[in-house]
């Protein structure tokens, strides 16, 4: 959930915490008018978000800098964008992603439409985190509003200087009819989720990710839960250790290592290991000098609530790089971790700092073993120059996304979709994906009114000859009519 406490925003206390009722009201008449479902009105929102994100990119910038250490790079290439690539996706996508989809009919349907009907559910909330507090609240609202949803966004309050540009100008670019943006900690959020929504969108851990469940099947509500886990990377003997520790450094600590698709620890041999830690050093020294702190490269911890958590995993196992830190400036070294138990801490929580463990493995096997054992993760990584081998880790295992021989870069590609399994989420979205997680597909018939001479055979009384022939008629399939 949400922690710490409320920004400055200069608003008043009740806009600050749990929207007002009259506030949902609006949104929900808003809906109930049908103002958000032309293409005309989808079109304007989303060419005005993206305004938002060209008008105000340095100060989206500073506000990331600000709040979690992200170089300009960073900043941009996570956030702003991918944003500004949803959004000209669904531009240029719209009418197409609205079209009604026809279906295949048989014969008791031959003469009739049938098709989906994609519509918007309604009134849509969607719950951002801190660690990309701009991707991971623009991207689902893309969607939504292609769907043609009014949204009410809670964004987080720990990435504070991000959730002040949000709730000050974001407003100003979006019909406040229909979007509201809304403030506050852990307990106005649980106020919000006592209220009725149409749709749930939630990013966060797999711990909040219930309580948000429990909220939402209070109303029966559907939800998508972007949650998070222990990723494993399994890194062969067959492999250039030099190549896999660049592309493992970058991917590791990339954002100060808080992302959620990141490489929670690595699985490799004794021999693999001996070769891959002097790599990462390598990486490391080029990637962020040779003193890191001074790096501008490198992010900081968000607060001090989570420095001083992973504080206490480096104690775990053996510090084979880095261990440094510093609570002053909230910096915690590029760490490689090794001699690492599975009864450790640093094995038994998501980690979510530039902390990586190595354990060694004794074979592809028990590694497959070993991640099978533990929940589905939200990603998987593995390394290796015998596609044999890369191709038995994504057959053999389960995880909401996977990547051979590189990190995280399928999140740039909205054709792919990003969605965990099993304790690491539900749904999923990106790109049209997002289209059809924030639309209902309603199941359309229509049926001349006349030729009721041709319903006689399905009215009682029920006799052989009706039996037979309904049943050829049901299994037959006629093509789908364009």
């Amino acid at each position: 959930m949400s922690e710490g406490l409320l920004t400055g925003t200069e608003m008043t206390q009740k806009q600050l915490v749990d929207p007002s009722e009259d506030t949902l009201r609006r949104l929900r008449e808003a809906f109930n008018s049908g103002r958000t479902r032309p293409a005309e009105f989808r079109t304007a929102q989303l060419q005005s978000l993206g305004r938002f994100l060209q008008d105000n990119k340095q100060l989206l910038q500073d506000a990331l800098a600000k709040d979690v250490g992200k170089s300009a790079f960073e900043s941009d290439m996570s956030e702003i964008i991918l944003c500004q690539n949803e959004v000209d996706l669904a531009l240029r996508n719209l009418q197409a992603w609205m079209k009604d989809e026809s279906v295949s009919t048989n014969l008791l349907t031959k003469l009739s439409s049938a098709f989906i009907r994609k519509e918007p559910f309604g009134l849509v909330l969607i719950i951002a985190p801190w660690n990309y507090p701009l991707n991971l609240m623009i991207v689902p609202l893309v969607g939504a509003i292609a769907a043609g949803n009014c949204v009410v966004l809670k964004p987080s309050e720990i990435s504070k200087n991000t959730e002040k540009v949000l709730a000050e100008l974001l407003p100003q670019y979006l019909d406040q009819s229909c979007f509201a943006v809304v403030l506050g900690g852990p307990e106005e959020t649980r106020q919000l989720l006592t209220h009725k929504f149409d749709y749930i969108f939630f990013t966060g851990s797999p711990q909040v990710g219930k309580i948000v469940m429990a909220a939402a099947a209070k109303h029966l509500t559907p939800i998508t839960l972007e949650l998070g886990g222990k990723n494993p990377c399994y890194v062969d003997d067959n492999c250039d250790a030099q190549i896999v520790a660049n592309r493992v450094a970058w991917f590791r600590y990339f954002n100060a290592g808080q992302t959620c698709v990141a490489p929670d620890y690595i699985l490799c041999s004794q021999e693999m290991q001996e070769r891959l830690v002097p790599a990462l050093q390598n990486a490391i020294t080029r990637f962020y000098g040779d003193n890191p702190q001074t790096s501008p490269n490198l992010g900081r911890i968000i607060n001090q609530k989570h420095f001083k958590r992973l504080q206490g995993l480096l104690g775990c196992g053996r510090v084979a790089i880095g261990g440094q830190s510093d609570e002053g400036e909230r910096y915690i070294a590029p760490t490689v971790l090794v001699d690492v138990q599975e009864s450790e801490p640093v094995m038994q929580e998501e980690i979510f700092g530039p902390i990586l463990p190595l354990m060694t493995v004794r074979s592809l096997d028990e590694a497959i073993n070993f991640i099978n054992k533990q929940e589905k993760p939200l990603a998987l990584y593995a390394f290796s120059n015998n596609n044999q081998v890369v191709n038995q880790l994504l057959e053999r295992t389960s995880s909401g996304g996977f990547g051979g021989n590189d990190g995280f870069l399928y999140l740039t590609l909205p054709a792919l979709p990003l969605g965990g399994v099993g304790n690491s989420g539900m749904g999923r979205y990106h790109g049209k994906f997002s289209f059809d997680t924030f639309s209902h597909q309603r199941a359309c018939l229509l049926r001349s009114p006349g030729m009721e001479k041709l319903n006689d055979l399905r009215y009682p009384p029920y006799g052989p000859w009706n039996q037979q022939l309904i049943s050829w008629a049901m299994g037959s399939q006629s093509c789908t009519l364009l």
